[in-house]
């Protein structure tokens, strides 16, 4: 797939996680008890804007774009296992799978550590 084509499902899916980010806060504000929906929602709506800020960043090659686009689809991946994790538990009462949410938040963090790196590692020098 080309970087495009990322470029493009990383778009869809931040607005995705922004959508449902505010559909999960709304339903956290209505039922008595959603503080899972609520700290779901804060991931979705957190790292929507990470994961295109990362994108932004690798495209224009201000930081290492490969290590940019993972950060990017780590910062979704992330969020979305953790954020369903909450939801699941809050409704059903058990989780998605074993250690769903921690490994989301592991991939999270991850991702925030590997954009850092995208930032301070320099780029080959080009040959004119």
């Amino acid at each position: 797939m080309t970087q495009f084509g990322w470029f493009r499902i990383v778009v869809f899916a931040a607005g995705l996680m922004g959508a449902v980010g505010v559909i999960l806060a709304a339903v956290a504000a209505h039922k008595t008890g959603g503080t899972l929906l609520l700290s779901g929602s804060s991931m979705l709506l957190f790292h929507a804007p990470a994961a295109l800020l990362a994108m932004l960043l690798a495209d224009r090659q201000i930081i290492r774009p490969r290590l940019g686009f993972a950060a990017a689809g780590g910062f979704v991946a992330g969020a979305i296992l953790f954020s369903a994790d909450m939801t699941v538990r809050q409704f059903l009462d058990h989780h998605l799978f074993p250690r769903a949410a921690p490994s989301g938040g592991t991939l999270m963090i991850l991702a925030w550590f590997l954009l850092a790196i995208a930032a301070i590692w320099p780029r080959a020098a080009t040959r004119p």
